[in-house]
């Protein structure tokens, strides 16, 4: 599922200081910038300015600053039932309870340890490498996935079902080069990683030999999955992550696994064929549950547990996760105030209910019909694009647009809400309740095996700032949380809208024809629509893509990754030029004029840039560059912009400006 940004969950500042009928802050910029040197300082210096990062953050922008804004919003709906008397098995009991627990600092600091400690010792009772497995799938229901993952989703090949998969998993960095490569850098990380590990394991009751040696043994065997894992770059492709097979090839294929025990204790039931998506990491994983001393592996499995259970139990854990995860791995200095972590938590267990109240209270149902509109717009502008298109044959062109107009538009909210009856929640433990809610995702997740694909079902809640295409559904989904300043202003004219919301818009459709997207056809399938010759010419152009992004510095010695980021780099091109597109044609009968000195066009790519507004910690930068498909901020408007002529015809950017490209080095796709 290809989203718009860094997910954050539900909090843009709505209001502002004057409604203005451009949209656009000046405040925000920074004219003493030339602006065909660094458009990104000149749009968004003033706002940078004005907010510092706080230790709280390893980054904060525009986003970020909305979704502070939901979270407030939030809170208040949240605490307020957290505070009455609420009836047994109700939402507002099982909302109140969790909430309650999550800020209930007494009891957790004089629990401790206690709310894992049967879990540590169910791990420790393994003797045999035969029990490995069983426990696997016993683990899995409180949300711990040692070795390797698993989930339901559709069948690629036959989007309208749903398969259950296998997934490469295990490693506690997320990714496989923390753990290989040699830098100064990652070689510090590594080192703090297991002085981190040592750290928990002393505060979960281990003595420090044992500590040391269990921390030996969690790199030992994350280090071995993550060499047979793929990289962020090779999961990006959809056929060579893709291996369907029956039960009975996966049991010839992968024997050292007892599949019928792992799928038996999971609780899937009736699976006679899934995909293993990597194939080279579960074999390894195969030989280490055989090869490697059950002891190890318990200590292992202990980990997970450790490192999973961390940020519901007392002040001292959290404060040692947060130290390596938030401090070493991000920059962040200072943790979330307890209430935010708590309404985090609410939102994850609950998150459809508590979106419900979010719409009722704050989504007008104007916005949601302007929205509407604006899409359908922008769907005839990228139509009038894919038409004009000189590189792209008749044939292929017609299957794009049919694609096109397949696409399934979700605006604000579902139709249709969870219903969270099974799911318990008493005033036991905090950690506790988080098992029962894990348990209960888990079910839901698993009852859908084998079932078909429910359209209808939303893969964000309402109150998230973010958007997505799913290629298997062909949808693009934008909730109520993202439908705010600065990235909509019911207030504001269309140059604003459209260089904001509008390029949202068309980022998430043009993510159904980037890299990925366009490999699948308007039913959701992995199906190539192409000719050859066409499918070349456009593997050609997005090269030109990569090669742009591969060449910049976001650190001395270490660059952007043009391979890992293209496909979202593909959806911000053409999200700009189908929106100034769309623009465009929506003003022709009734053009702009000029506000505050600048022109209708100046104001489309000045509030483009302004959705990309914020400050980030070096930590932050490398972190994101190793893992995340999405640009950093500073280069979705520095590296977009220069790839589209109408920026440079807006600002009167020349040769002689050092962003200035060359238009036969610019990219051209859509």
């Amino acid at each position: 599922m290809a989203a718009l940004a860094l997910t954050i969950a539900a909090g843009c500042e709505s209001k502002k200081e004057a409604v203005m009928a451009s949209g656009i802050d000046l405040g925000n910029l920074d004219t003493t910038v030339v602006r065909g040197a660094d458009f990104f300082q000149y749009a968004c210096g003033g706002w940078m300015k004005k907010h510092p990062l706080t230790d709280e953050y390893s980054r904060f922008g525009s986003f970020d600053m909305l979704a502070e804004n939901n979270r407030e919003q939030l809170k208040g709906l949240i605490a307020e039932i957290a505070g009455q008397e609420n009836e047994k098995g109700t939402v507002a009991q099982k909302i109140a309870d969790i909430y309650n627990l999550a800020m209930d600092s007494a009891k957790l600091n004089t629990e401790g340890i206690e709310p894992i400690k049967a879990d540590l010792e169910r791990i420790a009772s393994v003797k045999d490498k035969a029990e490995i497995v069983p426990l696997m799938a016993e683990l899995s229901h409180i949300g711990i996935r040692p070795y390797f993952t698993f989930f339901v989703d559709a069948d690629i090949m036959d989007s309208k079902s749903n398969l259950f998969q296998l997934y490469q998993g295990g490693i506690s960095l997320g990714e496989k080069e923390y753990y290989l490569d040699t830098d100064e850098a990652t070689t510090d990380i590594r080192n703090k990683y297991k002085e981190h590990i040592v750290k928990m394991f002393r505060l979960a009751g281990f003595d420090e030999s044992a500590a040391r040696k269990n921390m030996e043994a969690v790199l030992e065997i994350e280090t071995r999955i993550a060499k047979a894992s793929f990289s962020a770059v090779e999961q990006r492709n959809p056929a060579a992550n893709y291996h369907k097979m029956t039960l009975d090839e996966l049991k010839k294929s992968v024997p050292g696994i007892d599949w019928d025990a792992f799928l038996s204790g999971v609780g899937v039931k009736g699976v006679t064929e899934l995909s293993v998506s990597q194939v080279e990491p579960i074999k390894e994983v195969e030989k280490i549950i055989n090869t490697i001393p059950v002891e190890k592996q318990v200590a292992y499995m202990q980990w997970k547990l450790i490192n999973r259970a961390a940020s519901y139990l007392s002040d001292e854990f959290v404060a040692q996760n947060f130290d390596f995860y938030g401090k070493t791995l991000s920059g962040r200095k200072e943790n979330q105030p307890r209430w935010k972590r708590a309404v985090g938590t609410v939102n994850g267990m609950l998150g459809e209910a508590v979106g419900q109240m979010y719409v009722e209270k704050y989504f007008p149902a104007a916005a949601k019909e302007r929205m509407v509109q604006l899409v359908k717009n922008l769907q005839t502008a990228l139509g009038e694009r894919i038409q004009n298109l000189e590189w792209m044959g008749d044939s292929t062109k017609a299957k794009a647009i049919e694609k096109l107009n397949s696409f399934y538009v979700k605006v604000g909210y579902p139709d249709k809400w969870r219903d969270y009856t099974a799911l318990d929640v008493e005033k036991d433990s905090y950690w506790a309740n988080v098992k029962r809610a894990t348990k209960f995702e888990l079910d839901y997740e698993l009852a859908k095996a084998g079932k078909p694909v429910d359209r209808d079902e939303w893969g964000m809640t309402p109150q998230t700032v973010n958007a997505y295409y799913n290629p298997t559904t062909n949808e693009i989904c934008f909730p109520a949380g993202i439908l705010q300043y600065p990235f909509f202003d019911m207030n504001a004219d269309d140059a604003f809208n459209y260089g904001a919301i509008g390029v949202v818009i068309g980022h998430e459709m043009t993510h159904g024809f980037d890299d990925q997207g366009r490999q699948f056809d308007k039913d959701g399938n992995l199906k190539d629509w192409w000719t050859p010759e066409d499918a070349e010419r456009f593997n050609k152009r997005a090269q030109v893509m990569v090669n742009f992004f591969d060449s910049i510095q976001v650190l001395p010695g270490l660059y952007a990754n043009g391979s890992l980021t293209l496909g979202e780099n593909i959806a911000d091109h053409g999200g700009l030029q189908v929106s100034f597109q769309a623009f465009k044609n929506a003003t022709k009968d009734a053009p702009l004029g000029v506000v505050d000195g600048f022109t209708p066009e100046q104001r489309f790519f000045l509030s483009y840039a302004g959705v990309w507004a914020g400050n980030v910690r070096d930590e932050q930068i490398r972190l994101q560059t190793k893992s995340d498909p999405h640009s950093l901020g500073r280069w979705r408007v520095n590296g977009a912009l220069p790839q589209i002529g109408a920026w440079y015809e807006a600002f009167n950017i020349t040769e002689n400006d050092p962003m200035y490209l060359a238009p036969e080095k610019r990219v051209s796709i859509w």
